[in-house]
C-alpha cells in the first residue's frame, strides 16, 4: 500500500502549511484563530520562498498543505508542484471535501500523494451538527471523486463524546469509500473551543475512562478491515515514558502571518519559536515554546498543562491522576491478533 504521507513519529520531519485561514466551514471546534494566525491569503512567489527556505532547513521532510481550507487557494497546483521541485518527500493536502477550483483535474496524482479528507461522523446528522449542513455528502462526494481520479485519500476524525459512539460505522465506510488510512485525533482546547470555555463545549472531551475503553477497541476493529489506523496515546500508560516531539522531531507548523510553531498546543499565543521576517526564518528570542519543551513534568506534557489545564485530574495527595502524552505521536493500533503490512508488527 502506497504510505507517502505526514509522518507523526518522534524523529519526524514534517512541515504544516497553512497557505491562507480562510473556510467556507464554521466546525464547532476548529483550531483556526486569526488573531493569532492572520486572516490573509499568501501569495504564491512567497509560499514558494518560504518553502524553500524549509526545504533547505529540513531536506525531505513531508509537506502537509492547509488553510482553514486550502483549496480556495487559487495557487495551490503551483504551490504542490513547487514543492516537488523542493524536493520534499510527500506532498498532502489537507480539505474538508468540497474540492474548490476543480483541485481534482488541475493536478494528478503523481504530484500529490494523498488528500486527507475531514470528516466527523458516520452519518450526515451527528458530523453536520458539528461540521456545517451538508459537509457530509460534499466530503464523500469529494472522497469518492479523489479516488475515482486515482488518488490516494485518507481520513482524519476528531474524537468527541458526540461522535465516538460512530467509530463502529466508521470502519464500514472507509471501504466503501476506498479510503485506507485513518488519523484519529484528540480534541484540542484551541481556536474556537478554547474561546468558547471553560465549560463551553460541555461534555465534548472524552475523560481518560471513556478514552482507554472505547477507542482503542474501536480503532482495533477498523483496523482488522485492513485500514491503517493511528491515533495519539493520549493518556500514558503508568511507568510509560513521555515523549516530546518538540525535542525529538522537526515539525513545523507555518502560518500567513509569519508564526512558525514546533508544537501545535501553543498556537493561539505567541510562544511560536520561529518567524519569518523578511523571507528569511529566524528564532525567536526566550521565552517561548523551545524553553518550555526542555522542561520535565509529572503529568507528562508541559504544553498540555500550562494551555489545557482543564483536562488534568490529581489525587487527593495532589499527585497527577494520569499522564498526557504528546499529541504529535501518533501510534499504529493493531486489530486483534493483528499484523502490519508485509508481516512488518503492529506498533501497539
Amino acid at each position: 500500500m502506497p504510505d507517502a504521507t505526514v509522518d507523526f513519529s518522534a524523529r519526524a520531519a514534517n512541515v504544516f502549511f497553512h497557505v491562507l485561514t480562510r473556510c467556507n466551514l464554521r466546525c464547532r471546534y476548529c483550531y483556526i484563530n486569526p488573531a493569532a494566525h492572520g486572516r490573509r491569503r499568501l501569495p504564491v512567489e512567497r509560499i514558494e520562498r518560504w518553502l524553500a527556505v524549509l526545504a533547505e532547513r529540513s531536506p525531505g521532510a513531508n509537506l502537509v498543505l492547509l488553510g482553514g481550507e486550502p483549496t480556495l487557494h487559487p495557487d495551490l497546483p503551483r504551490t504542490v508542484r513547487a514543492a516537488r521541485r523542493l524536493g520534499y518527500a510527500s506532498v498532502t493536502i489537507d480539505t474538508n471535501g468540497y474540492l474548490f477550483h476543480d483541485i481534482l483535474e488541475a493536478l494528478s496524482p503523481g504530484e500529490v500523494d494523498t488528500f486527507s479528507f475531514s470528516l466527523d461522523g458516520a452519518a450526515p446528522e451527528t458530523n453536520d451538527r458539528l461540521r456545517g449542513k451538508g459537509s457530509w455528502a460534499a466530503c464523500l462526494k469529494g472522497i469518492r471523486k479523489a479516488r475515482a481520479r486515482g488518488f490516494e485519500a485518507s481520513l482524519i476524525f476528531t474524537v468527541s463524546a458526540a461522535n465516538a459512539v460512530e467509530l463502529d460505522a466508521l470502519g464500514p465506510l472507509l471501504e466503501d469509500l476506498g479510503v485506507r488510512r485513518l488519523f484519529l485525533q484528540v480534541l484540542g482546547l484551541r481556536g474556537r473551543a478554547a474561546a468558547a470555555a471553560p465549560g463551553r463545549e460541555p461534555g465534548l472531551r472524552l475523560s481518560p475512562e471513556q478514552w482507554r475503553a472505547r477507542i482503542p477497541v474501536a480503532a482495533a476493529a477498523i483496523a482488522a478491515r485492513g485500514i491503517r489506523v493511528l491515533a495519539p496515546p493520549v493518556f500514558l500508560e503508568p511507568g510509560e515514558p513521555f515523549v516530546c516531539a518538540g525535542r525529538t522531531a522537526d515539525n513545523y507548523f507555518v502560518f500567513p502571518n509569519g508564526r512558525v510553531y514546533r508544537c501545535p498546543l501553543g498556537e493561539d499565543y505567541p510562544v511560536h519559536s520561529l518567524a519569518f521576517r523578511r523571507d528569511r526564518l529566524e528564532e525567536r528570542p526566550p521565552l517561548n515554546e523551545r524553553d518550555l519543551f526542555a522542561l520535565d513534568i509529572p503529568e507528562g506534557c508541559v504544553m498540555n498543562r500550562l494551555v489545557q489545564p482543564d483536562t488534568l485530574r490529581y489525587t487527593p495527595e495532589g499527585k497527577p491522576a494520569y499522564r498526557v502524552g504528546c499529541c504529535l505521536i501518533k501510534e499504529e493500533i493493531l486489530p486483534p491478533g493483528g499484523r502490519g503490512e508485509a508481516g512488518a508488527p503492529w506498533s501497539r
